[in-house]
C-alpha cells in the first residue's frame, strides 16, 4: 500500500514576521515526519533563507505582493516551495560566497546554505513571473510520510 502525499499551502504576507511563521510550520512537519533534530534545523534554516530572499530580494518588501509557501510530504521526501512575485533571477548569476572577492559580501550566502543543507535545490522562473525555490530533503529511514500517524513509526 502506498502512503498518500500531504500538501500544505500558505499564502504569506510580504512581512519579516512571515519568516518565523514559515519556519514554525516546517519545523512542526519535520517533527511529525521523524526528521532528526539536526536535519530539522537544516530544513528550518533553509526555509528561513528562502522566505527572507522572497521577502527582500523578490518582493522588495512590497506589502502588496505575496509569498506562496508550499510543503509536500510523501513516503520518500519532503519538498518545500517558496514562490515570490518579483522579477525572478538566474541562480548561476548569484555570487559564490566562498570566492575570495565575495567573502565580505552578504549576497549568495542563503543560496549556498540551502544547497548545502538540502538534498535537492533548484530555482525556477515560472512564466507567471517571480522566482520559485524548490528544495527537498529525503525522509530518514523509519521516517513517516503519513502525518496522520503521529511523529514516528510505531511497532505493529
Amino acid at each position: 500500500m502506498t502512503t498518500p502525499s500531504h500538501r500544505i499551502e500558505v499564502t504569506l504576507e510580504s512581512m519579516i514576521e512571515s519568516v518565523d511563521l514559515a519556519e514554525g510550520i516546517v519545523m512542526r512537519i519535520c517533527e511529525a515526519a521523524g526528521f532528526t533534530e539536526e536535519d530539522s534545523h537544516k530544513i528550518g534554516m533553509s526555509v528561513r533563507e528562502a522566505v527572507i530572499n522572497a521577502y527582500h530580494y523578490g518582493n522588495r518588501e512590497d506589502r502588496a505582493k505575496k509569498i506562496l509557501f508550499t510543503v509536500e510530504l510523501n513516503a520518500e521526501k519532503m519538498t518545500v516551495r517558496v514562490l515570490d512575485q518579483g522579477p525572478g533571477f538566474e541562480v548561476e548569476e548569484v555570487p559564490d560566497p566562498l570566492s575570495e572577492e565575495n567573502l565580505l559580501r552578504t549576497s549568495g550566502r542563503g543560496i549556498f546554505l540551502m544547497r548545502a543543507f538540502m538534498d535537492e535545490f533548484v530555482v525556477n522562473n515560472p512564466p507567471t513571473g517571480g522566482a520559485e525555490l524548490v528544495m527537498a530533503k529525503r525522509l530518514p529511514v523509519g521516517g513517516n510520510g503519513n502525518l496522520s500517524g503521529g511523529g514516528r513509526d510505531k511497532e505493529s
